[in-house]
């Protein structure tokens, strides 16, 4: 797996050997990214942007965001063996002064967690087999992390029909393969 776009297009970035971790394929991250970039509803301009990255893995969402320009990115990976992955990334790409790694559940996100910073862009890619995307949902609105630009990606299996919480406006859905992809914002 490489970086797809940015300063550190073409690098390499590590994955988990183990099987228990889904990375996140080229081609989805690829066509994420040209819709955050050029599509009209769903565009973020990335330079000096925060981005929330929960259920990290190896890192490869957040790694692209600091790769085209994000001023930070919170990584939140609790699975040690991608933990490890996440951190040797960081390390390799010498990326360790935007990016801070949470060894804390995502459910467990509080402001301190996040420095009391307002965030540009959360991406929530938990495991599929994990039906509690909502709480989550409702504990960002309860934190009031979320701007009222503030743009949310979801990753989620294409045949698992989720019904979000009222307070999350879907903007665009895409499929890929087994992926869904779930652009959407809180109402703020």
């Amino acid at each position: 797996m490489r970086v797809i776009g940015g300063k550190l297009r073409g690098k390499f970035i590590h994955n988990p050997t183990d099987k228990t971790t889904r990375p996140l394929k080229d081609m989805v991250r690829e066509s994420i990214f040209n819709i955050l970039e050029h599509s009209k509803n769903e565009k973020i301009k990335f330079k000096d942007d925060i981005v929330l990255d929960l259920f990290s893995g190896s890192g490869s969402f957040g790694i692209e965001c600091l790769s085209r320009g994000v001023k930070k990115v919170y990584f939140f990976e609790t699975y040690k063996p991608s933990l490890k992955v996440l951190e040797k990334n960081i390390n390799y790409l010498e990326l360790n002064k935007n990016s801070i790694v949470r060894q804390i559940d995502a459910y467990e996100i509080s402001r301190e967690n996040i420095d009391n910073e307002k965030i540009d862009l959360i991406y929530l890619d938990p495991p599929f087999k994990d039906t509690n995307i909502n709480k989550l949902l409702r504990k960002i609105t309860e934190l009031k992390i979320a701007q009222k630009s503030t743009l949310i990606v979801i990753h989620r299996n294409k045949k698992f029909k989720e019904n979000f919480t009222k307070n999350f406006k879907i903007i665009r859905e895409k499929t890929y393969g087994l992926s869904k992809i779930v652009f959407g914002k809180i109402l703020v």
